[in-house]
Parts: C-alpha cells; sequence; structure tokens
C-alpha cells in the first residue's frame, strides 16, 4: 500500500505561502524526492482565478483577485473552508477529479449530508428542487493542475465559512446555483476542525493509501534537504 502524507498547515494561511509550498513540494515529488502529500488548512480570504475564468466573472468593485495556473474558474477562499491539496503521482486526469469528489462525497455522508454530481459540473452539489424554486447548490469545489505526472491545488469544501463572501463573483462560472455549506445543510455550526479527521480518513481510502501525519517543519526540511541532495 502507498503512503500519503498529511500536513496540517492551520488557519489564515496566505494563498501565495501555500502556493509557493506547492510548488516546492511538487517538484520534489515529480523526481521521486518525496513521497505523495496532502497539505489541508484553512486560507486566509482571497479571490482566486482559474485558466477559464471570464472577465464578467471577476469583482467589479475593484476586490484583488490572484490568477492562478489551476483549470477552472473564479473562486473563493478563506476562514470556515477546507481546502486539501494533494500533491500526489497519478494516471488519468478525469478519474482523478472523481476521486477528489469521491471524497468529498463520503466526508458530506459522514456529516448526514447527501451530495451528489452534477452533469457538466466539477465539485460536489446539494441537489435542488425546481418545484420550491431552489437552485442546485455548490458544497465543494474542485480545481486542480498536473504537470510531470503530479497534481497541484485539489479542492475546497465549505463548513462554516460566510457564504457573502461568493456575492462579489460567479463562483466557478456558474451563475444559476447557489452556495452552501456542512453548517447551512445540517442547522449547526460545523468548524474545519471538527471535519478535518473525516477529510483524512477518506482522502486516504480515496488514494487508496496509508496516511500518516507530517508536521510543517519536517516537510519544508525534507524539501530542502532533497533539493540539496538534487542540486
Amino acid at each position: 500500500m502507498s503512503r500519503l502524507a498529511i500536513v496540517r498547515l492551520g488557519v489564515d494561511v496566505p494563498y501565495e505561502q501555500a502556493w509557493a509550498l506547492q510548488r516546492r513540494v511538487h517538484a520534489r515529488r515529480a523526481v521521486g524526492g518525496l513521497t505523495d502529500t496532502c497539505l489541508l488548512l484553512e486560507h486566509a480570504p482571497v479571490y482566486t482565478a482559474g485558466k477559464r475564468t471570464a472577465a464578467h466573472e471577476r469583482p467589479v468593485d475593484g476586490t484583488p483577485v490572484i490568477d492562478v495556473d489551476r483549470g477552472g474558474r473564479i473562486t473563493w477562499h478563506g476562514p470556515g473552508q477546507l481546502v486539501a491539496y494533494p500533491i500526489v503521482k497519478i494516471g488519468d486526469v478525469g478519474v482523478y477529479v472523481r476521486v477528489l469528489e469521491e471524497a468529498m462525497v463520503q466526508i458530506c455522508a459522514d456529516f448526514g449530508v447527501a451530495v451528489t454530481r452534477v452533469e457538466g459540473r466539477s465539485g460536489v452539489w446539494v441537489p435542488g428542487d425546481p418545484a420550491a424554486g431552489l437552485p442546485d447548490r455548490a458544497l465543494g469545489a474542485v480545481g486542480i493542475r498536473v504537470s510531470r505526472g503530479v497534481t497541484m491545488h485539489g479542492f475546497a469544501l465549505n463548513c462554516a465559512n460566510d457564504p457573502s463572501w461568493f456575492n462579489r463573483i460567479v463562483p466557478c462560472g456558474i451563475g444559476d446555483a447557489g452556495v452552501s455549506s456542512l453548517s447551512a445543510e445540517t442547522g449547526r455550526r460545523i468548524v474545519v476542525d471538527e471535519v478535518l479527521p473525516y477529510a483524512e480518513k477518506r482522502l486516504a481510502e480515496a488514494f487508496g493509501a496509508e496516511a500518516y501525519d507530517l508536521h510543517e517543519e519536517d516537510l519544508v526540511q525534507a524539501v530542502t534537504e532533497s533539493a540539496h541532495k538534487r542540486g
């Protein structure tokens, strides 16, 4: 069985900081210097735009947006939202996206929330009720990049975040749907810390791997040492 290092980076992590760490880990994983690794965190509030983001989907009030090298469109990250960045060797990209979605499906089920996939849309969704005028509601989004057979970016799962952050944008470029969270769907506050153990378990199951904890300091040291050996 393969191994998956789980690294908890904490809360209020600046996007650029996590992105830089992803790139360093990706470089080492691509040459076999590290095992498969997954970073778990909550970002400081930030809007990020993938390669397919259209101009009309961006904020119209001058709110800053970070353009990134993942697929997908514009989204928000911030407090109350669990972000997972698996940096893993893969084969088929489509299969990998379904693996991430299945992990989110199982996490939501652990909290009694039934979500599904929607044809033509990535991520996981709470089905709407057309008769009652309720749209499908996005609970988790996927946006990835694959280079040299190794992934970057990953998924974001709404736990207890403020939904008003999404009002300035067209989330994921989908204007006819809503956004929800585990807290909103269950009627009780479900914070990221409560979700983390379930996420670690479900990610390991989805990848068919044995998960183990790795401290951020040890990851940085491993990346640095590997770089020196290769350099």
